[in-house]
């Protein structure tokens, strides 16, 4: 028996092995997409746009005298010259790259890919070209939808869910980069939740899968060939980092860009800024992992109506948890104006139920102002008098005024400048220099103390340790 145990030994780890091997290749073949079959697939729904923008001439201005004596009869001779000379209109011409959504001819691009265009046509895969018309543009979220006639129904994508989608995933982008038309790239997804300062509502993929100037407005796909967002934006100079919109946040505005043209948002009307671990304990709370902190709310806005306060912590909007400050804006802006939303803030230590009711952000508006805080410390504050204000140009003629920033302080680290005016110390309105002093007077060294600021037209809170 021994020896048959030991025969058969020595074939057991060979078999186990090749076992796992074989079990592994099977792995990655079920785990690795069918490029082949999904570029072949998809690359019907996916077409080229050129667009044509109309530069019309500018007049050229004439220079002044070049000498103190009086004009110069040669030079104003020379200006008028080429002043009369006819100077002739130009087109400027640009590349992207769009998906059919419907088989009745609706594409989805970049608005930055038609924004302004005079001409724009549609090339699809098979070769056939239309002429393409804007039905409806969104500049906040950088999308537009297209139109083309066509005799019959053309082959649509799939648009998939892009909060589904998990870090590592595989993923596919078909474009026209450099005008290379029907160009696949593929790669991963790399991360999600990218902000990168393009607008009110960040919130990018970042991928991997190579993505280049002629890419913008093309599609993203998943594995199963489903749209999950729409190639945006590229780092400069870098290589392997893309950014494309979720395409959640495109289904959520095409209906009003087929109907109306346009996309109205929700306006709830506070400046907000990240709840940092510093600024968390100024507040009291020993544990504060998420949430938008209300820097300031705008007089006679919904959250001002509806009892939203300056140092209230936002917790939940319409029962959807804020787990971090730029989730807020996307939020309120996917919100019908009229609805009554209810909100969990954070005051003063206590939970509490608000109710706002939503208004239309009107065109110019702000969406929501993002204040940054950080600890700071090594400031020198004077009392703010109107010569003061008149000099330093701010519009408030009462308070105290940031008058210097210590040099390799933590003030400066944090950013804090001159003319930011000190508006509270850990709640308590701040009107003199006396308040100010007094307030700093009863903190021990090391502390917390929280500030809140006035920086032009914003408000952020600041927690800095008193040296």
């Amino acid at each position: 028996m021994k020896k048959m145990l030991a025969r058969s030994g020595k074939w057991f780890l060979p078999v186990f092995f090749l076992a796992l091997l074989m079990n592994g290749t099977a792995f990655a073949k079920a785990v690795l997409p069918d490029f082949v079959e999904l570029a072949a697939k998809l690359k019907p729904s996916v077409v080229n746009i050129s667009t044509a923008k109309v530069i019309a001439p500018q007049k050229r201005l004439r220079r002044p005298a070049p000498t103190p004596f009086g004009s110069d009869p040669f030079e104003d001779f020379f200006e008028r010259f080429f002043e009369e000379m006819p100077q002739r209109t130009h087109k400027e011409r640009s590349l992207g790259s769009g998906f059919i959504i419907s088989d009745d001819g609706y594409i989805l691009t970049n608005n930055h890919v038609v924004a302004g265009a005079n001409e724009i046509k549609v090339k699809l895969a098979d070769g056939r070209e239309f002429v393409g018309e804007i039905k409806g543009s969104d500049e906040k979220l950088d999308l537009a939808l297209v139109k083309i006639a066509a005799s019959e129904k053309l082959p649509a994508a799939s648009l998939g869910d892009s909060d589904d989608i998990k870090v590592g995933e595989w993923a596919m982008a078909i474009g026209n980069p450099f005008g290379l038309a029907e160009t696949v790239t593929a790669g991963i997804i790399s991360a999600k939740g990218r902000v990168i300062g393009s607008g009110p509502y960040d919130d990018f993929i970042q991928t991997d899968a190579s993505i280049n100037p002629g890419n913008s407005g093309g599609p993203l796909f998943n594995a199963r060939g489903e749209v999950i967002g729409i190639n945006t934006a590229i780092v400069a100079g870098g290589q392997g980092i893309g950014f494309a919109i979720p395409v959640n946040m495109a289904k959520s505005i095409i209906p009003q860009l087929r109907d109306t043209g346009r996309v109205t948002r929700g306006w709830l009307g506070v400046s907000i800024q990240p709840l940092t671990p510093e600024l968390a304990q100024s507040f009291g709370l020993s544990d504060a992992k998420s949430g938008a902190l209300v820097a300031d709310v705008v007089k006679e806005s919904p959250a001002d109506k509806g009892g939203v306060k300056a140092g209230d912590i936002i917790l939940k909007f319409d029962g959807k948890q804020v787990h971090e400050m730029n989730e807020l804006p996307r939020l309120v802006a996917a919100t019908t104006a009229g609805r009554k939303v209810p909100l969990k803030v954070l005051r003063d230590g206590k939970k509490l139920e608000l109710t706002v009711l939503i208004e239309r952000l009107k065109d110019g508006a702000v969406v929501g102002s993002q204040s940054h805080g950080a600890d700071l410390l090594g400031i020198t504050v004077r009392e703010l008098t109107k010569e003061l204000a008149s000099q330093l140009g701010v519009p408030e003629v009462k308070g105290v005024i940031v008058a210097e920033v210590k040099e390799g302080s933590s003030a400066e680290e944090a950013g804090i400048v001159k003319g930011d005016i000190v508006r509270e110390v850990d709640g308590l309105k701040v009107a003199t220099v006396a308040d100010f002093e007094k307030a700093l007077a009863a903190h021990k060294k090391g502390a917390l103390m929280r500030l809140l600021l006035r920086r032009g037209e914003l408000s952020l809170y600041v927690a800095m340790k008193v040296e």
